[in-house]
């Protein structure tokens, strides 16, 4: 998605051309037209308050007769001329820039499971910058072989990664951000991995960004940051911002630190009729994780298991994208971009062979393994778009007819080295590594669809929309001695949605909606689905017998609304039911990383979420509650070893019924402004998870029980000293909660004195991914115009 330039006096075929204003800037414009009623007065904290819906958009500023602000939304990768809300049938979420800056998080998805309805993550892999965000059950993971259930979205360029479809939050540039917009469901216009719903993420511009600002912080955890940001115009036609940042974290546990780097620059050109935007970022990120550990670890929670675990990070990419307007009534969007990635993945393990008996009679007494993999990919593409508004039967219509293109080449090394365990547990190389994995992997995605809004009157519409999508992935081996691993696979389908809206007063909209998405086998799945042949996750590609593409169809009922001028709310029913859903399955053990993926049958998502916002006089509040019952829909077989109720091959049956892992049924989400005075505002977040299953628990039956849920504070403060400085605090965490996001079973090989290694006498644990201690942060930003 795009900002957007359109000329005074264009008007969109909902509503009348007269008295039409257009801010842009976003994936959502705002459009005041005179004829409609009074309009809503900003209030005093409502710049801190984080919006909980679409509906909630902070409306334009107060001028003589102005009007409600009416949010307009892109349903499409491209945001063309977009959607006026009213029309789209979905609880849409949107996040402004600004808003993320009030709360000064340290990630987005903190941001994000401190705010946004459905959302929860969790810290699998012992780093901040590494989490898991998951939405009405659907997960966008930076973890490789983690199913992926959300499409991510920078500027119209799809960013999960084309080998593996891994999001990299970290590679997002964070203060760029001008709008993220949460399009939940199986909207087919977004394409492939979008089952539960698309993240869509579009960057500020200098001509609604000017002037400048620098920033630093520090605190706990020996965290410091320092950033800038700058944005101009440059005579009556271009503009141009650029921001650039700086984190080093010592990380609240041990081996758990990070050093990002990011820079973000854009310049654009912009008439009555056409704009032009070329944008270029960059990242360089070393993120340290200190995995899950095991329950009897809890004597000192900050520990790692083994270590070390690195995440080496680095992406460099570049987008150009325009639109132009022929008429008032036919616009054409489009884009083209490259882009370039590398991951190097450094893993401390337990050798899967310890204690086995070798062919040649001997015993393996290698105690560990040290894992290199080395991710290269090169994926350009493109997007096109027409928007044509006009009439059909004599009634407002809109169509968008659009195709895309996404290519990608990338090369897959892995190597490891035996190793032993220090009494720390840190893996100590036994000789030089080994080649285990040389693979090249060819992407090739093509999609046409269209979206159809008709208004049958001033109450109702209609929207018809479809996505043909064609996926290709080769594997070829470079090795030449895994001949198995080389394999051509084809996926193709047709996705249709429909939704009706309802709209009796301009306070009012109810909606229904049907809609159908895809997901192909990634490249890992597809070299890693023998059963006789398991592979070692996310390290080597054994051979790749056929996967079926997983399918999401997606029911869904809401409404939302508008009491007075102070107070929105919104609600949605929904359901989302996935066929030949894809799972990695272990061979021994859920904590195994030696094991294959499979089909497992069918399994749904389905929940509730209700949503409010409101104002009284400086106090402003958001709230929200969701609901979300995640279960497997077939029957189906697991190895799980370390599951207490696995029968004596260690195996486990999972039934239709059983709540899938690590998806938490409730969530509650509090924010409270109070603007004590004009230039001081206090905040704070009141959360609260439920409980989860770990996985490798897919049958619920395990002893160890459910992960209990939690309840977290967290305060955050500014103070605008003067119009250019401002000062800033953070707490997370007030009441040094001890907490985990996520459990997993496995086997522990450290039941020695001090939690030294002995694989002699393992034992089957829970093992948890622990949530951050206290933590208190303070900062300050100097501007400039």
């Amino acid at each position: 998605m795009k900002s957007m330039t359109r000329k005074i006096g264009q008007a969109h075929p909902f509503k009348p051309r007269s008295a039409l204003r257009l801010c842009f800037g976003g994936a959502l414009a705002s459009i005041t037209v005179s004829a409609w009623a009074q309009a809503e007065a900003p209030s005093a904290a409502s710049a801190a308050s984080a919006p909980v819906a679409a509906s909630e958009a902070a409306p334009a500023p107060v001028q003589a007769e102005a009007l409600p602000s009416i949010v307009v939304v892109g349903t499409t990768p491209l945001l063309g001329v977009g959607t006026p809300l009213e029309k789209v049938p979905a609880n849409v979420q949107t996040i402004r820039g600004r808003d993320i800056d009030a709360q000064h998080p340290q990630t987005i998805s903190d941001y994000f499971a401190a705010n946004v309805v459905s959302v929860d993550i969790n810290d699998a892999q012992g780093n901040g910058s590494q989490a898991d965000i998951n939405y009405r059950g659907f997960t966008a993971s930076p973890l490789l072989g983690t199913p992926q259930g959300l499409s991510v979205f920078l500027d119209g360029v799809r960013v999960n990664e084309p080998f593996g479809d891994v999001v990299n939050w970290d590679l997002i540039p964070q203060a760029a951000i001008n709008m993220i917009q949460i399009v939940p469901g199986s909207n087919p216009t977004f394409g492939l991995n979008t089952l539960g719903g698309a993240v869509v993420v579009t960057t500020k511009n200098g001509r609604s960004n000017p002037g400048g600002n620098v920033e630093a912080s520090f605190g706990s955890f020996g965290r410091k940051t320092a950033q800038i940001e700058q944005g101009g115009v440059i005579g009556s036609n271009l503009d141009y911002y650029f921001t650039a940042n700086v984190t080093n974290d010592n990380g609240w546990a041990e081996h758990n630190a990070s050093k990002l780097r990011q820079a973000f620059g854009k310049l654009r050109y912009t008439d009555a009729d056409t704009t032009i935007s070329l944008s270029m970022g960059a990242a360089d990120n070393t993120l340290d994780g200190s995995q899950t550990i095991p329950t009897s670890f809890l004597d000192n929670r900050k520990q790692a298991y083994t270590y070390p675990d690195t995440n080496e990070n680095q992406v460099g990419y570049l987008t150009l994208s325009g639109d132009h307007y022929f008429n008032p009534n036919v616009q054409l969007s489009g884009n083209l971009y490259y882009r370039h990635y590398r991951n190097k993945n450094t893993s401390s393990n337990v050798n899967d062979e310890f204690g086995t008996v070798e062919d040649n009679g001997d015993i393996d007494d290698i105690q560990a393994t040290n894992d290199q993999s080395v991710i290269v990919t090169d994926s350009y593409g493109g997007s096109l778009q027409l928007t044509l508004l006009n009439k059909l039967f004599g009634r407002d219509n809109q169509l968008v007819l659009g195709a895309a293109g996404d290519f990608a080449n990338s090369h897959f090394t892995q190597a490891s080295q035996d190793a032993f365990f220090t009494d720390s547990r840190a893996t100590v190389g036994i000789g030089g590594f080994n080649p285990q994995t040389d693979a090249k992997t060819r992407n090739q995605n093509w999609g046409i669809y269209f979206e159809n809004t008709f208004s049958f009157n001033e109450q109702w519409s209609m929207t018809l929309a479809g996505r043909y999508n064609w996926s290709k992935a080769v594997i070829a081996d470079e090795s030449g001695v895994q001949p198995l691993l080389d394999g051509n696979h084809t996926f193709s389908r047709f996705n249709p949605a429909i939704g009706f809206n309802w709209n009796p007063t301009p306070a009012f909209t109810a909606y229904a909606t049907y809609n159908e998405g895809m997901r192909s086998p990634t490249a890992i799945e597809l070299a890693c689905a023998d059963p006789a042949a398991p592979c070692s996750l996310p390290n080597d590609f054994i051979a790749d017998p056929p996967l079926k593409p997983v399918i999401s169809k997606t029911f869904e009922v809401g409404a939302r609304g508008r009491l007075g001028n102070a107070t929105t709310w919104s609600a949605a029913i929904y359901s989302t039911n996935l066929t030949d859903d894809i799972q990695f399955v272990s061979s021994q053990g859920a904590a195994s990383t030696l094991g294959y993926f499979q089909n497992v049958g069918k399994t749904r998502r389905q929940g509730l979420e209700l949503a409010g916002r409101t104002q009284y006089g400086p106090v402003g509040i958001a709230a929200s509650y969701s609901y979300v019952n995640a279960t497997y829909r077939s029957t189906w077989t697991e190895s799980a070893g370390s599951n207490s109720s696995a029968d004596d091959d260690g195996n486990i049956t999972v039934h239709s019924g059983d709540r899938i892992p690590g998806i938490p049924a409730n969530t509650v989400k509090v924010r409270l402004d109070y603007a004590a005075t004009p230039k001081w505002n206090i905040g704070t977040n009141l959360s609260y998870r439920g409980s989860i299953f770990a996985r490798g628990d897919e049958n619920n039956q395990d002893t160890n029980g459910k992960i209990p849920g939690y309840f977290l504070i967290d305060l955050d403060t500014t103070y605008n000293v003067t119009k250019q400085l401002q000062v800033f605090a953070t707490v997370k965490n007030l009441l040094n909660k001890k907490y985990s996001t996520f459990g997993i079973l496995g086997e522990n090989f450290f039941n020695g004195p001090n939690h030294t290694f002995n694989g002699a006498d393992t034992v089957n644990e829970q093992f948890l991914g622990l949530g951050a201690p206290r933590g208190a942060w303070v900062g300050m930003r100097y501007a400039w115009k």
